[in-house]
C-alpha cells in the first residue's frame, strides 16, 4: 500500500510539471521482496525495498521551492512508519524536574 501511494505522489509530481524527464525507473518485485527507485532530472528522487514480511527501508528527497534540498529516510516496519530527516520538528527537551520524578519512581517502585 505504502508503495502505490509513494508511485502515484511521484507521478502526480511528474504530471504537475510536465518538462520533468524521468532519469532513472526500477521496479522490481521478487519472491522475497521488492525493490523500486524513481530519479527526475529535477533533483527529485525515491527509493525503497521491502521484505516479505512488509519491512520497508526508503528514502525520497525534491528541492524546495526556496532551493532547498528535503531528504527523508525512513523505515516501516512492526514499529509503524518512523521517518527521519533534519527538517522534521523534534519534540522539546524532557524538563528536568520530568527527569527526576522519572528517576525517583524507577528506584521506588510501587509495592502494590
Amino acid at each position: 500500500m505504502f508503495k502505490i501511494l509513494l508511485v502515484c505522489s511521484l507521478a502526480a509530481l511528474v504530471a504537475a510539471n510536465a518538462v520533468v524527464e524521468v532519469k532513472e525507473l526500477v521496479n522490481e518485485v521478487n519472491p522475497d521482496g521488492f525493490q523500486s527507485k524513481l530519479v527526475l532530472d529535477d533533483g527529485s528522487a525515491s527509493s525503497a525495498s521491502g521484505d516479505v514480511h512488509g519491512n520497508i527501508d526508503g528514502v525520497f528527497e525534491w528541492i524546495s521551492p526556496e532551493g532547498v534540498h528535503v531528504r527523508v529516510n525512513y523505515k516501516a516496519d512492526e514499529n509503524g512508519y518512523q521517518p527521519q530527516s533534519d527538517l522534521l520538528p523534534t519534540p522539546p527537551p524532557i524538563p528536568e524536574a520530568i527527569l527526576k520524578a522519572i528517576a525517583y519512581i524507577q528506584a521506588n517502585p510501587s509495592k502494590n
